[in-house]
């Protein structure tokens, strides 16, 4: 009826309305981390009859990265020699070649390549900025090291001329290779926090999260290291996720703060990333690891 004001549906005493208690507020988020844990393993695109052959992006380790990039090569040195110049496939990233697949909730390329040809003209620059791109790549990830965007556009600021050109073929080569840009070894600037019941190892250092000090009760693996106590000022989230291992939480959900406000620290077990594009990887890492519901 209108301008009928609704009864609360929880009052207490003299009709004041009742706050709901902290395990009536968790219930729902309980109740999808136990759907989590009985759902179906992930699905991959060879699981699914697609009409449509398409190409599958997949976090690879160096070594598949390197064989990749030299099967490239070795390709391109004996076209050289066989007289018919280079050119790469590179997949198309255009709006027509990209398929929603509702089965895994995400948008895939499909087989549609355009020729980039070094002996065509309007195409020489960015053949060679390809060929720069794989060789940086290469010598990255055989060395076992990290770079940001910016440090690879550096390396030769007289070829690529501007970093959107770096950029953009980056991107290609991730799509040829199959590979996702932190498996290339390039990643974000280091950017965000995390805060909360979470330890996990980074490059070997024990890592705590929790805004308790001097409590070894609040860490889950604290019987098998001396952690590192973070404080309430939380840690910074490591751009390079590939070197962080041993992901251990026993919280009841993850909460992704995607905007630079004013943050005090929850009441109740969770655990808190704070904003960046970093943030995301972390926490979608975070959420598969330790079968967490995570929340945006």
């Amino acid at each position: 009826m209108i301008g009928r004001r609704r009864a609360p549906e929880l009052t207490g005493e003299k009709g004041h309305k009742r706050l709901k208690s902290l395990a009536e507020v968790l219930a729902p988020v309980d109740a999808l981390a136990r759907a989590l844990e009985q759902a179906a393993p992930p699905r991959s695109l060879a699981d699914l009859a697609l009409s449509a052959s398409c190409r599958e992006v997949a976090d690879l380790p160096a070594a598949k990265v390197v064989e990749s990039i030299e099967r490239a090569v070795y390709a391109v040195a004996r076209s050289i020699m066989a007289g018919r110049g280079f050119c790469y496939a590179v997949p198309s990233r255009g709006n027509a070649n990209q398929l929603y697949v509702p089965e895994l909730d995400r948008i895939v390329l499909k087989d549609g390549a355009t020729e980039r040809d070094f002996a065509d003209q309007r195409q020489v620059h960015k053949a060679t900025i390809t060929t720069r791109i794989l060789q940086l790549l290469h010598e990255v990830c055989t060395k076992g090291i990290h770079v940001s965007k910016r440090d690879l556009f550096y390396t030769d600021v007289k070829l690529f001329e501007e970093q959107a050109k770096s950029d953009t073929v980056l991107d290609d080569v991730a799509c040829m290779l199959c590979c996702t840009r932190s498996s290339l070894h390039v990643v974000a600037s280091a950017k965000g926090v995390v805060v909360g019941r979470l330890t996990f190892r980074e490059d070997g250092d024990a890592i705590d999260c929790s805004k308790v000090r001097d409590n070894r009760s609040q860490c889950p693996a604290a019987d098998a290291c001396r952690c590192l106590q973070m404080g309430v000022g939380g840690k910074s989230i490591p751009p390079n996720t590939d070197k962080v291992t041993e992901l251990r939480s026993d919280a009841k959900f993850i909460l992704l703060v995607e905007k630079d406000a004013a943050y005090v620290p929850p009441g109740i077990a969770c655990s808190v990333f704070l904003p960046c594009c970093s943030a995301s990887c972390a926490s979608r890492k975070t959420a598969s690891t330790t079968n967490s519901p995570a929340f945006w």
